[in-house]
């Protein structure tokens, strides 16, 4: 999406719901929020939270949920590498930086400020909290700066439900001993803030803020439950260089820097389960729309990891051989550079033979990898192919079950607890040589290159 159809749209988002909720504005009125926030969607490392996915995020029916998807993810410490210039003047009166880490400060540095008193109280944080990122801390600031740009225009009652809807953003949370899920923490403090407030809604009007959070938290990793498995690896390749930030530079990576991006994410892979993704609370969603979204979540995790897992074997094979050239060689050194539709070069794929027959899928999940694999995602990405030719060669040549064993032990080498060349005596001769070949083979065409006679 273009800069200018983008700030288009998210001032046409603005106006609609701030007039929807009751209040007549113009759009020049708003101009310098939508110009906050897709400035700040745009960022350099922007890839997956990006100005389309708050849209995706917000939906076109309630004005709260378009309005708090358009702020959810404006703060993304992770991403952005800090607080977008921008955006730091709303919260810094609020949070201080302590070593590294943002801390809301003392209630004696704190002045008095309602805005802030309720986002601080939907969340449930208090004065003198260290923020994590991995537990609130983007959403929490995001929900301030919401507030901070909402007040002259909405109600302290409809910025509360505002602020619930991005408080539901934080993912991945399980059920506490009690038993309780995070929406069901949610709802409790927002009938403390109603109280608190005197916001004078009904406890059906409480129900239906947090069912409303619900809908926005849902959509927010619908792509988890996606009826596409290459939807889903897609919008994964999107999230990598988000925090891998040497991916984008496309040539230039190592294979080392590649491989520990793909760990991170066959990892956070492993860790998840469906019910760490999908919020419910009193019938929103209903029961058979939820269950579908976790076996569709569990279907896409399975694939994920199968996936991830086999690239994962295939680079550290590649990693290995690397090493005996040095311990800083580009990815690109070793598969050639990414294609160019300008530039005409060779590459490692170019050398590796196709195996018609070779190993036969036991199993849906394995022939459905095994196609990912040969055929790709659906979209090529700024950093990577969409298939993965030498993946499928060495899956073909020594099938999945053999490909899992020596996942172990290429992690076993990511680890140092091997050397490289102890993880190689274990992988299948025929393979590492077939591979060694090709890569011979790309050096020698670089070298007829390089001569003037390709």
């Amino acid at each position: 999406m273009e800069l200018k159809e983008a700030q288009e749209r998210c001032l046409n988002s603005l106006v609609w719901a701030i007039n929807e909720l009751g209040s007549q504005i113009t759009r020049t009125e708003v101009e310098p929020i939508a110009e906050l926030i897709i400035q700040t969607m745009t960022g350099p490392w922007r890839y997956f939270h990006t100005p389309e996915h708050i849209f995706d995020v917000g939906g076109e029916e309630h004005p709260i949920e378009v309005l708090a998807a358009l702020f959810h993810d404006l703060v993304y410490v992770q991403v952005d590498q800090g607080v977008s210039f921008n955006i730091s003047s709303y919260i810094t009166p609020f949070v201080r930086d302590v070593r590294g880490q943002l801390v809301i400060r003392d209630s004696t540095q704190l002045t008095k400020d309602l805005m802030f008193e309720i986002v601080s109280t939907v969340f449930g944080f208090s004065p003198g909290q260290t923020l994590s990122p991995f537990a609130g801390q983007n959403e929490f600031l995001s929900a301030a700066i919401a507030a901070k740009c909402l007040k002259p225009f909405l109600s302290p009652s409809l910025i509360a439900q505002i602020a619930a809807c991005i408080e539901a953003t934080i993912p991945f949370r399980p059920k506490l001993e009690s038993g309780f899920s995070a929406m069901d923490m949610l709802y409790q403090r927002l009938i403390g803030a109603n109280k608190q407030f005197h916001f004078g809604w009904t406890d059906a009007e409480t129900c239906e803020a947090v069912k409303r959070a619900v809908r926005l938290a849902n959509r927010d990793v619908e792509n988890f439950a996606s009826t596409n498995s290459a939807d889903f690896l897609d919008n994964t390749w999107n999230l990598l260089p988000e925090t891998n930030h040497e991916l984008p530079n496309a040539n230039s990576y190592t294979v080392q820097v590649y491989r520990k991006s793909l760990q991170k994410m066959e990892g956070f892979m492993n860790f998840l389960k469906p019910e760490l993704v999908f919020q419910q609370f009193m019938g929103e969603p209903n029961e058979e729309t939820y269950r579908n979204m976790l076996e569709r979540t569990r279907k896409n995790l399975e694939v994920a990891k199968l996936y991830l897992g086999s690239k994962l074997t295939t680079i550290a094979i590649l990693e290995a051989l690397s090493y005996r050239m040095g311990r800083d060689i580009p990815l690109s050194t070793m598969m050639g550079e990414l294609p160019d539709i300008n530039v005409k070069s060779a590459a490692l794929q170019h050398f590796i033979p196709n195996i018609d027959e070779g190993y036969q899928p036991k199993n849906e999940l394995e022939s459905e990898v095994l196609e990912l694999l040969a055929k790709g995602r659906n979209k090529d990405s700024p950093y990577d192919i969409k298939n993965s030719p030498v993946t499928t060669f060495i899956i073909k040549s020594i099938g999945f079950d053999s490909g899992g064993y020596l996942l172990q032990k290429a992690k076993d080498f990511f680890n140092q607890k091997i050397e490289g060349e102890e993880f190689l005596k274990e992988c299948d001769p025929y393979a590492i040589k077939t591979v060694i070949e090709a890569v011979g083979q790309l050096f020698e065409s670089r070298k007829m290159a390089l001569r003037g006679l390709n």
